[in-house]
């Protein structure tokens, strides 16, 4: 029993005793007198249930909705504690009657197509988050993307794992999410022409409008592998910046253009790092670096 004790209040009925509340009972009542002010207190804890033997996971409403989930999580489960609303354990008959209950709430769970569907592709696309490591914006767009593709009839005849793959490259395309074909192809294991293929189907068949991707948010990345210096990305980033502004970054990839200004940066400040060591972070040729670097260096008079 938890009981809240109020000093500040006074008893109405004997004006000595001080207020107490009890958390079980919901009464208020004065602890000289035992006078009962009110029998109904509003609750002002979590509200939750909790079906576990170990009473775990108190929560006041259980897990979010999600579209990453295939019933959204609005599906309900018969828990496995075998008591009733008050607690007092069930009956031997009611226990039979509840487990058969359990059994055929478990096989009912699955037997739409869809529902497999989304099970097998949605368990693809929590590994790829993993593998990734992206953020549940990106994850709940590629969710609602493979939904729509579902509802158009794209999946059919085709791999699901190569649309989640291509529905994935398509949210982080409009997140601005820096992973590229390649980095989802060796996530996903499908060979990159394949989730390319996917892509622009979903860009035809669901008009979807996707932002330019930014080359400087391509620098922390890079940065980040080839272990450069704070003063390096700064730089890069500048430098990135002047180009936009020169209309020298329209049509360059923005992967090769970045590693192409952290390279420039690089001997800028004097850093010794190789244009391999840039092109393997960045995860391009050296001739592509090269190239950039001598357009970068040709129109920023650098």
């Amino acid at each position: 029993m938890v009981k809240n004790v109020d000093k500040t209040s006074r008893c109405p009925r004997c004006g000595k005793g001080s207020l107490v509340t009890d958390n079980d009972t919901g009464e208020n009542f004065c602890a000289k007198c035992g006078f009962v002010i009110n029998q109904e207190s509003i609750e002002s804890g979590p509200e939750w249930r909790s079906f576990s033997k170990d009473d775990e996971g108190k929560s006041r409403a259980g897990v979010p909705t999600s579209l990453a989930m295939h019933d959204m999580g609005l599906a309900t489960i018969i828990g496995q504690a075998d008591k009733d609303a008050a607690g007092k354990p069930l009956s031997s008959s009611m226990k039979n009657t509840i487990e058969r209950l359990r059994t055929w709430d478990s096989r009912s769970q699955v037997h739409e197509p869809a529902d497999r569907n989304f099970r097998q592709a949605f368990s693809e696309l929590s590994r790829l988050k993993d593998k990734l490591a992206l953020g549940d914006a990106v994850i709940e767009k590629a969710a609602y993307i493979y939904r729509k593709a579902i509802e158009k009839g794209l999946v059919r005849g085709r791999s699901i794992s190569a649309l989640i793959a291509s529905a994935l490259y398509a949210a982080c395309r409009d997140t601005e999410t820096p992973r590229t074909l390649k980095d989802i192809g060796v996530a996903s294991n499908i060979k990159r022409k394949d989730i390319a293929r996917c892509y622009r189907l979903l860009l035809k068949e669901l008009s979807l409008k996707m932002p330019v991707v930014d080359p400087i948010k391509c620098v922390s990345r890079i940065a980040s592998k080839a272990e450069l210096s704070e003063k390096t990305k700064r730089e890069a980033a500048r430098i990135l910046r002047n180009a936009e502004e020169n209309k020298i970054s329209a049509g360059k990839d923005p992967m090769g253009l970045a590693a192409a200004a952290l390279y420039v940066a690089c001997v800028s400040n004097g850093e010794n790092k190789t244009q391999r060591d840039v092109a393997e972070a960045a995860g391009v040729t050296e001739v592509t670096i090269r190239n950039r670097y001598k357009g970068l260096k040709m129109a920023l008079n650098i």
